[in-house]
């Protein structure tokens, strides 16, 4: 699975909206809506605020593992 679906999922998964992520990277809703349709790639520091927000470790967003634990 690669990150950007995994993401995808997460938001989905925590009924959030494209909007809602937006507000907490500080971009457009557009710029969600691309990232999600591989258009546009996240920034480092964009994946980082997200896994926070998400409270999961980087390596299950980019697939190095399927272990899906909130982290401490």
């Amino acid at each position: 699975m690669d990150y950007i679906k995994r993401l995808k999922d997460l938001r989905v998964d925590n009924d959030r909206t494209q909007a809602q992520i937006a507000e907490v990277l500080c971009v457009g809703q557009t710029s969600i809506s691309s990232y999600e349709l591989g258009k546009r790639q996240y920034k480092v520091e964009d994946l980082i605020k997200l896994c926070e927000f998400y409270n999961v470790s980087a390596d299950y967003v980019l697939g190095f593992t399927d272990e899906y634990k909130p982290l401490l």
